[in-house]
């Protein structure tokens, strides 16, 4: 065997032209492939990274009727031993995030708006989601401050500013009366459309005493050390709070919305995918019958001094399988340091693009996907295309008829 893998390494040498045009094929494909794919993944996971980061958190403990109702009826108390269960619960969580959210009305002396009330701890906010780097005018808050910043969005639309006041009204826990009068101390600019107009940013304990709700929160986000975790995390608080009423969801569980709008999305970018791969395939067995029938006549030859059919076939595809190594292994190289790059540093999209994307609420960058899977799962897509094509030069030296081959 040995013996036979030494003349098939020396004979795709032997031709270096065809060889390196081969693999070179082989390359591009690897290359394509996984290009398109990053490019789609990308921007679902910038989109998916910002609902989870500002949204919903990778698992979210809340009471058991508040996601058939969000009301602050069904919120939950939440203190330092609940926060020391959580923690103590999975080893794999990083953080918790305690939040209070409600609706309420945001107004100014002339206009009324809907806003969403999201009551946070600005410093843990920070280290979940870099809240900071997203001011664009002002400062942020301190967590004993009874002071507000707004979304962008919905500052534009009550025309308010950095030292405005902003009044806020609406209904705290059991029905109790709220409403304030609070100075806007910043603005924030959120990556999604929705949140970005409504809305307003106050910190926790405030909001708490604004709604009537000492020590009770509306959900808890659970971060975990890595996001592989997720699941597992979600179980575990699920058995430890089983008897407490509360219930632990996923950012999946929470946004099947999101998920199937995904797989829809994903429909198109699969069959261009599937054309991709036949459009590799004839492309493939140009190369391989133009090299198979230079070859025709050294065939004719080695079968006609005694070499068995099977061992010839062995020795070809022995050749086939080190092309396709090779052009599988440096595609995904190539690609890998390529997507690396575009990973660390995003094309940033001008002019209309720009705007458009902006208008849906995104960041205006090309965000391109640095998952490991894309790699290997193209690069055997890819290899397995290849080798199939290969199969025809096996085939032509089970039917060649010598005596033709050797007159060629």
């Amino acid at each position: 065997m040995l013996t036979y893998i030494k003349l098939a390494w020396r004979n795709i040498w032997r031709n270096k032209r065809r060889t390196l045009i081969t693999a070179s094929a082989i390359v591009f494909a690897v290359l394509a492939a996984v290009f398109m794919q990053s490019m789609n993944r990308g921007s679902h996971e910038m989109i998916l990274d910002n609902m989870v980061r500002f949204s919903t958190g990778y698992v979210q403990l809340q009471d058991y009727r508040y996601d058939d109702e969000s009301s602050l009826d069904n919120s939950f108390f939440f203190d330092g031993s609940v926060k020391d269960r959580v923690m103590e619960a999975d080893p794999n969580i990083d953080m918790v995030l305690p939040r209070i959210e409600t609706f309420m009305l945001a107004a100014n002396d002339a206009a009324t708006r809907g806003s969403i009330l999201l009551g946070i701890d600005p410093e843990k906010e920070h280290r979940f989601n870099e809240l900071r780097n997203r001011l664009t005018e002002g400062r942020f808050f301190e967590k004993d401050e009874s002071s507000v910043m707004l979304a962008k969005g919905l500052a534009e639309r009550l025309q308010l500013s950095v030292g405005d006041t902003l009044v806020l009204m609406g209904r705290g826990r059991f029905g109790m009366t709220a409403s304030g009068l609070y100075e806007i101390v910043g603005l924030v600019e959120f990556p999604l459309r929705d949140l970005n107009n409504q809305v307003v940013l106050i910190p926790l304990p405030e909001a708490q005493f604004l709604l009537s709700a000492d020590d009770y929160i509306t959900s808890l986000l659970i971060a975990p050390g890595h996001e592989r975790h997720t699941e597992s995390i979600a179980r575990t608080l699920n058995e430890t709070f089983a008897d407490d009423e509360l219930v632990a969801y996923t950012w999946a569980e929470l946004l099947p919305e999101l998920l199937e709008l995904f797989e829809f999305d994903l429909a198109v970018p699969k069959l261009l995918t599937v054309v991709l791969y036949i459009v590799i395939g004839f492309g493939f067995f140009g190369t391989i019958l133009t090299m198979t029938m230079e070859r025709l006549r050294e065939f004719g030859v080695l079968l006609s001094v005694g070499m068995k059919r099977g061992k010839l076939a062995l020795v070809v595809f022995l050749e086939t399988l080190f092309i396709s190594l090779i052009g599988v292994l440096s595609g995904v190289v190539i690609s890998w340091l390529i997507i690396f790059y575009f990973h660390r540093n995003p094309v940033e999209l001008t002019g209309d693009a720009a705007q458009a994307v902006i208008d849906m609420g995104w960041d205006p960058v090309l965000p391109m996907s640095f998952a490991a899977d894309q790699f290997y799962t193209q690069g055997f897509f890819v290899f397995a295309v290849a080798m199939i094509v290969f199969l025809f030069p096996l085939v032509k030296i089970v039917t060649l008829n010598i005596l033709e081959a050797a007159r060629s």
